[in-house]
């Protein structure tokens, strides 16, 4: 290894650890060059370079100083060849933020909130995609930290999304609520799925058996969509963006913290993921899908016994 890129690799793992924090100064250049026993020019490339990546702030005579959002910044560098996994929920956004990461983000599994916590505490993915509301009116914190207890589990937010029931255009058998899905035939997701557990609960709360509803269950929010569209059910519950995919209509019925929760050290590999989500140009193409709310996508929560702790 050069010695350029051994100053690149000590300085990024320094602020990666909080030994380095923003807004602090580096010693000069001349100084730093005898510390590592190397000439003042191969520093100065250095410093470059982790200005490039986002790291440091270089000002003419002035010395370098460490930049905001410099920690992420240097686990991006660090595991520059990372790649994350992630398993859990279905969520058509999911591959506009797979495509932005050109392979540095792999879904192995839309198997449902459930399946995704479990694969992420067995080591089968990095990550879940989640959107589990608690009995308590929280969404994602108590599942995540009593599934991954003991590993640091923290959330990464993606955003809020709007779930409803996705009806034919004209809307031709007058749903405008749940209480109407008795005599209908609907798409449902399978269980285990947080799309399955809120269809569940809202049932439970008109006063309907979730048990006899008639209908197929399908895999994702677009085969739901589909559904409707071919004529097989009368309607389905789902995102609004897979109604809009298809020009049909859409009644509201909630909007819910869609999170990734993963483990500690699964936070260096989803350095590019958190952030890709803190661009304004992918949150914009996320909201232009229709029923997204990006305004706090990329917020990382540590979380702790007594519920979410610090950002990080």
């Amino acid at each position: 290894m050069t010695r350029y890129r051994e100053i690149c690799i000590d300085l990024a793992h320094r602020i990666s650890a909080g030994t380095l924090h923003p807004g602090d100064e580096l010693p000069g250049v001349r100084d730093l060059a005898q510390q590592w026993h190397t000439t003042a020019s191969t520093v100065s490339r250095a410093q470059r370079r982790l200005a490039d990546a986002g790291m440091l702030e270089l000002a003419d005579r002035r010395r370098a100083r460490i930049a905001p959002g410099a920690a992420l910044a240097a686990r991006r560098f660090l595991h520059a060849d990372s790649v994350f996994t992630l398993a859990g929920s279905d969520d058509p956004a999911l591959d506009v933020l797979a495509g932005a990461l050109d392979g540095k983000l792999k879904i192995v599994t839309r198997e449902g909130s459930v399946a995704g916590l479990s694969a992420v505490r067995q080591g089968h993915a990095d990550g879940a995609a989640i959107h589990l509301l608690h009995h308590t009116g929280v969404y994602n914190a108590p599942f995540a930290l009593g599934v991954l207890r003991g590993l640091e589990p923290h959330l990464i937010h993606l955003w809020r999304r709007e779930q409803g029931l996705i009806v034919p255009p004209g809307n031709p058998h007058r749903i405008t609520g749940i209480a109407d899905l008795a005599e209908r035939r609907v798409s449902t997701r399978r269980p285990g799925t947080g799309t399955r557990i809120l269809l569940d609960r809202l049932l439970l709360a008109a006063s309907h058996d979730p048990d006899r509803l008639r209908g197929p269950q399908v895999g994702s929010h677009l085969e739901v969509a589909l559904a409707v569209a071919t004529g097989t059910v009368d309607v389905g519950l789902g995102v609004r963006s897979a109604a809009t995919d298809l020009d049909l209509e859409f009644i509201p019925l909630a909007w819910e913290d869609f999170d990734i929760a993963l483990v500690g050290h699964a936070l260096d590999s989803a350095a590019h993921l958190i952030a890709a989500l803190r661009t304004p140009a992918l949150r914009d193409r996320i909201s232009s899908l229709g029923g997204y709310d990006t305004s706090r996508s990329g917020d990382v929560t540590e979380l702790a016994v007594a519920g979410p702790g610090v950002e990080a």
